[in-house]
This record gives structure tokens, sequence and C-alpha cells, in this order.
């Protein structure tokens, strides 16, 4: 990792309007980008190859786990996801600041291969705003939806692993509070003293 840029590993359950805050935070910061997931789930509508995901099937995914290509994996809803450690590492060698978008078993995974990375966990104001959430959707059964909604309650189970924690109730003030951290994270001291060391030095020295 290069030590001016960071890793920003972001989990939530689903319908906590996670992509959504993402998807606004990373328009406007052109620092920021996102890293690209392989998964075995169909492509959704809207959805393109390579830019929201990389669509592969069950076998091509097990092949990559199986070269080590993956720095986290796990299975979400019955289908696969892993993230490609190559790629992450590129893009911070490039000084970009990274979004790994994963959930809380992808989230260990990093922690132990990325010791810097900063991590958020954005939750809704309420269990049941988050029942609604997924019901406004229109896309899943009843059977799902409840489904869903239990696999919620153990991911937010694991919040306190987290660095941040940002309460998504007013869309505009949590995509705000995620720039703020953003922005923090990047004026820590360490790294702002690698960006500017020459001009620091010629401020000491006079030069």
């Amino acid at each position: 990792m290069s030590q001016t840029s960071t890793l920003f590993i972001v989990s939530a359950p689903s319908g906590a309007g996670k992509t959504s805050l993402l998807r606004e935070l990373l328009r406007h910061d052109a620092q920021l980008s996102l890293s690209v997931s392989h998964t075995t789930r169909a492509m959704r509508p809207g959805e393109e190859d390579g830019v929201h995901y990389h669509f592969v099937d069950v076998l091509t995914f097990e092949q990559l786990v199986a070269e080590g290509v993956f720095i986290e994996h796990a299975q979400v809803f019955d289908n696969y996801y892993g993230t490609s450690e190559q790629a992450v590492r590129d893009q911070l060698a490039a000084g970009q600041d990274v979004v790994v978008e994963i959930d809380w078993q992808g989230a260990q995974q990093v922690r132990r291969r990325f010791s810097g990375a900063v991590s958020i966990f954005i939750v809704p104001p309420s269990i049941e705003a988050l029942r609604e959430r997924l019901s406004g959707r229109g896309q899943d059964s009843e059977e799902i939806i409840e489904r869903r909604m239990r696999d919620a309650r153990a991911e937010l189970s694991h919040y306190p692993e987290y660095d941040y924690l940002v309460v998504n109730d007013v869309f505009e003030e949590a995509l705000q509070q995620l720039g703020c951290i953003v922005t923090g994270e990047r004026l820590r001291m360490a790294r702002q003293t690698l960006r500017y060391e020459t001009a620091l030095e010629g401020m000491l020295t006079g030069d």
C-alpha cells in the first residue's frame, strides 16, 4: 500500500443504502475509486460487467480462489463474492484511495492483509426502516425479505469491529459524514508529512 493512499472498507446490512451512498461519494471525489469485485450472482438490469462487478460462473470463481487471486471472498445469499488483491494494490500504488464494498467476513480478511485499512459501517436508523427499504425495492418475495432481515441482524452484530459508524437516516447527512471521514483520514499527520515532505523541510531550513 502506498503510504499516502488509504484503503477504505465499507460494510452494511442489505438495504442500508451503502451502494447509493458510495455511488454519490465516488461521483464527487476523483481521488477515490471503487474496487470492482468478482461475483457469481446474476447481472441485474442496468449493471455492466467490469463496471459494477466482474460477473463469472461458479467454476471460474473457484479457480480464482484456488489461484489465490482474492484478498477476500465470501458467500452471501447463495452467491460468491471476491476482491482481487493485485487490483487493489495496483490502485493504491498509483496513489489512489480505494473503497472495498464488502461484508463483515470480507472485512476481517482484508484487515489481516492491510493493517492500515480504515473501516466504516453503515446502518439504517431502525430495523423498521430497513424492512421498509427492502420491501420498497419491489424485487424480492416476502420469503427473501425475511431471510435478508435475519442476515441483516447477523451483519449488524459486527458493527463494533469497525473504526467508524454512519447512520443513514437522512441521505445527504450520511453522505457528508462519509466525506468527512475520507477527508479526515487524508489529513492524518503521517500521510500529510509524506505528501509535503519537501515543502515542510524547506520551511524548517529556510530554503
